[in-house]
């Protein structure tokens, strides 16, 4: 029998509930990590996991037999409990509904990988929102701005 042989380069990008600054940077490091086990757990390859206060991009080699949409789910449900049993905040962490997903192609790996890595120094001049807007209209994603995250503008947040 014949092998199937293909590796799928996809970014998810997606957001704390209401968009709170709540990622924060004692911790957020080990959630990270703990993101890409669950990629690990799930027999894909990930590439880089990181993000900044307010949202994350998570880098995977997808396999075609793991679903898209099934794998953001393990990651948002398992990543949400384990910040919660481990008590990072106070109250109950909980990830925005949705999530963006691009493809890439191998030749662009290193730009994406670089651009994930760099999320806290873009952040500096660059908003989550219109970070996540300029991925839409890169990838040609017709859109309508009134059904996308809930764009809390909270600056102040913990």
């Amino acid at each position: 029998m014949a092998g199937t042989y293909s590796q799928i380069y996809i970014q998810y990008v997606f957001a704390v509930k209401g968009r709170q600054n709540l990622l924060l940077k004692p911790w957020r490091e080990e959630v990270f990590k703990y993101i890409s086990g669950i990629i690990t757990e799930n027999g894909q390859k990930s590439i880089i996991v990181n993000g900044y206060k307010d949202h994350v991009h998570v880098f995977v080699g997808l396999r075609p037999p793991m679903n898209i949409s099934d794998l953001i789910r393990d990651i948002k449900n398992n990543s949400s409990k384990f910040i919660n049993e481990q008590r990072f905040i106070p109250g109950k962490f909980s990830w925005q509904e949705g999530y963006g997903v691009f493809s890439y192609g191998h030749s662009q790996i290193d730009h994406v990988y670089k651009y994930i890595s760099n999320q806290e120094e873009h952040h500096r001049v660059k908003s989550f929102k219109e970070e996540y807007i300029e991925f839409l209209r890169k990838f040609e994603v017709e859109f309508d701005e009134k059904y996308l995250f809930e764009w809390v503008e909270n600056e102040g947040n913990i």
